[in-house]
């Protein structure tokens, strides 16, 4: 037979209202709360969340809503996510966007209805329409990765642009001046990605033509069909820049496919610093980014949120930027090293 409260209090020797006080997420003493967790240790005592939501008006749930689940990307933050929401005590209900801005108002919807103490998101939107509903149940919503204009919420992004410009002063000290980029026209990162590559070609005198850039979506399909383009100019890149991991992988699918050596043939910068740089022979130069930290840090503020909330505070809205740390392997090649001679498709 199931524990219960009452046999909490026949093992403590407290009263059901403490015990009850501490279990809802209440303040007891010391003292009073490791006698009720040893109690509950040793009952196996199971606490009723619906009853306890309906108690407290919190469920011990968070929205995590990302763009798109398929994308090692957004799987690797959901794990940093839920591993530190469940060091605070809370679980977490996932919600797929699938790039579709459609879906990601619905999924916000859906969260709502599921009375989630807070939402974290990344977003597919680039305005903040779609989270009005969340805003008119008072529940707390973080924007992870990316943000979204005309919005007064709490933010955890890294400093894309800066990030990108180190990659492409990085790319000019290995003495590239034919760069081409394969980013996204669409996704919050990719165009701010863009921007910071400009710029920093711009401070040389360089920009990228026409037929180096290949702008899509964050994508693999999207990777691989631009890397596949470079490759087959008839005066091709020496370096090319991918602005996300997805188009990391197409990339080097086509690289493959193509028979190109990289770096000899040409040489390839990425973005994030998950399985493939560590896999892939040479070894891939990457912008890295501190998702862990990421996540934790969306974590504690959304947390932070919820007691401003129980305790009727405000306070003016955080926006947390990171930055990211070019990490080197051996996908660049230095030109300027003795006896370099671009090597065949």
């Amino acid at each position: 037979m199931a524990a219960t409260i009452k046999d909490i209090s026949r093992e403590t020797g407290l009263s059901l209202a403490t015990i009850s006080k501490y279990l809802n997420g209440g303040n007891v003493l010391p003292k009073n709360r490791e006698k009720i967790d040893a109690a509950v240790e040793k009952l196996h005592y199971q606490v009723n969340e619906i009853a306890r939501g309906l108690v407290t008006n919190r469920t011990k749930t968070i929205g995590v809503i990302c763009y798109n689940a398929a994308s090692i990307f957004n799987g690797t933050l959901v794990s940093y996510i839920g591993a530190e929401l469940s060091r605070h005590g809370y679980g977490m209900l996932i919600c797929d966007s699938r790039n579709n801005e459609g879906q990601e108002a619905e999924n916000v919807r859906f969260l709502v209805n599921k009375k989630v103490d807070g939402i974290i998101i990344t977003p597919v939107a680039h305005t903040a329409e779609f989270l009005s509903p969340a805003d008119e149940s008072g529940i707390p919503v973080v924007l992870l990765d990316r943000r979204v204009s005309g919005s007064g919420y709490d933010s955890v992004t890294v400093n894309n642009q800066q990030a990108a410009y180190l990659a492409g002063k990085y790319l000019m000290r290995k003495h590239h001046r034919k760069i081409a980029a394969i980013a996204s026209k669409m996704e919050y990162t990719g165009i701010q990605r863009m921007k910071g590559l400009e710029l920093a070609m711009s401070e040389s005198s360089l920009s990228i033509p026409p037929e180096y850039l290949k702008l899509g979506s964050h994508s693999v399909e999207h990777g691989y069909r631009g890397m596949k383009e470079l490759l087959r100019l008839e005066d091709p890149p020496t370096a090319v820049f991918l602005t996300n991991y997805d188009l990391n992988l197409g990339a080097v699918m086509a690289l493959n496919e193509e028979g190109a050596d990289c770096p000899g043939s040409i040489s390839m910068l990425g973005f994030d610093d998950l399985i493939l740089p560590h896999i892939m022979k040479p070894d891939l130069t990457v912008v890295a980014q501190p998702m862990e930290e990421m996540g934790r840090k969306a974590v504690e503020l959304v947390l932070h949120r919820l007691e401003l909330k129980h305790e009727k505070k405000e306070e003016p809205v955080q926006s947390i930027v990171f930055s990211a740390a070019l990490k080197e392997g051996d996908s660049v090649r230095d030109l300027a090293e003795p006896g370099f001679q671009r090597r065949g498709k």
